[in-house]
């Protein structure tokens, strides 16, 4: 199969408009071809191509920032001689001045199909910026490795941050290039907008969302394989907890824990409160002891996800809820856990981190209510997802 980037260089007639141009590439580590050239390099070495600027988001072009709210700076390319912008430093959204340095900007982001992953918020800021200044966008489309299984409560009026781009459920199913058509539609932005398809991409195919032929590279730090990447619309959530998410491991966002938590004990209790949300996949108790982060050097007990391997179901695997209920487990077992994060998450301040990551504070308040059941959150989040479901049919293009 061929990703967008691959098309673009392949093909010449894809690439005519561009002629003339001024092309700026917002782009991360990830952003490689099939032969994992950078696409900046590759579309630097075609003749007709005028690249004149560069963009990075959340970690940089580079990818060198580890963790969140680490801001990096601009600066200007050794290599090509042209400036990079970053829009996870001094700005968020594009600026008049970086805008000035373009035409068309082409968007190449490995994204990991979950609304608070926020490459999809650049998408849409960008797409602001480039409906604002006349500027045209494409996006050179890639896989969403999560597939197109919906989960989640959408997010709900006036929660909107850098990590809730706009009213969609946690895992939304789209590729970007089907995001930004969401967006447009959604924002009614009048902006010059163009997907330069994958070829042969079949989300229900082998590897379930990724190719089976493609490398993975991380799209960010702690972004390191498709299990993670299946098991962040869940994992995710543990940013605005006490528990680690596996940060200062080699396995970050697969695994939860803490010292002061018996997984064998949390596992049980997930399983006589709802097994049916444990399908799909395997939980394994570990121990771990990070090297940064939370609960740095001590010793934690921990439960790992794998949605791989022979036990993976697709269809079945629903991470928001199993996280939901591991939470739901502790809060049980351990009565009085401090359980929630007080802190800026993303630089909202004044709202639990929790509630920022999720959209609302539906899913924490029913985690912390002893009498709530499964079928009470259920209630709340199938009719989001039924809704959300219906609405994609006008936006996806595979």
């Amino acid at each position: 199969m061929k990703f967008g980037i691959d098309r673009l260089i392949e093909d010449a007639d894809l690439r005519r408009p561009l002629a003339g141009k001024r092309v700026a590439l917002l782009a991360h580590p990830a952003s490689v071809t099939r032969d994992l050239v950078h696409s900046l390099d590759a579309l630097s070495a075609i003749d007709g191509i005028n690249i004149t600027a560069a963009f990075g988001p959340q970690h940089g072009l580079r990818g060198d920032k580890q963790d969140n709210m680490i801001e990096s700076p601009d600066y200007n390319d050794p290599v090509h001689d042209i400036p990079v912008f970053s829009l996870y430093g001094e700005v968020r959204q594009p600026t008049g001045q970086s805008m000035g340095t373009l035409d068309v900007i082409l968007i190449d982001l490995q994204d990991l199909g979950c609304r608070i992953y926020t490459f999809i918020t650049t998408l849409r800021y960008m797409l602001e910026a480039a409906a604002e200044h006349g500027k045209t966008v494409w996006v050179l489309d890639r896989p969403n490795p999560a597939g197109r299984p919906i989960e989640g409560t959408l997010l709900e009026e006036g929660w909107e941050s850098f990590v809730g781009a706009g009213p969609m459920p946690m895992r939304h199913g789209l590729t970007m290039g089907e995001m930004g058509r969401w967006m447009v539609s959604h924002f009614n932005l009048d902006v010059d907008y163009q997907v330069i398809e994958m070829q042969g991409w079949q989300p229900e195919g082998p590897g379930s969302g990724w190719p089976t032929d493609r490398i993975w590279i991380n799209p960010s730090p702690n972004a390191p394989n498709v299990n993670m990447a299946r098991a962040y619309a869940g994992t995710v959530m543990l940013e605005g907890t006490t528990l680690s998410e596996g940060r200062g491991t080699t396995r970050p966002l697969e695994l939860f824990g803490a010292p002061d938590i018996d997984a064998r004990a949390v596992i049980a209790e997930m399983r006589r409160k709802a097994p049916q949300w444990l399908k799909g996949c395997a939980l394994r108790e570990i121990w771990f002891e990070p090297t940064f982060h939370k609960h740095q050097g001590q010793l934690c007990n921990g439960v790992q996800i794998h949605a791989e391997g022979p036990v993976y179901d697709h269809q079945g695997f629903r991470p928001w809820r199993l996280q939901a209920l591991a939470l739901k487990a502790i809060r049980k077992l351990y009565f009085g856990y401090e359980l929630w994060r007080d802190f800026p998450y993303e630089y909202e301040e004044g709202r639990l981190a929790f509630d920022v990551i999720n959209g609302g504070p539906s899913l924490r308040e029913w985690i912390d209510n002893p009498s709530s059941i499964a079928n009470d959150l259920e209630a709340i989040a199938a009719p989001d997802e039924r809704l959300w479901g219906q609405m994609l049919g006008d936006f996806l293009l595979y």
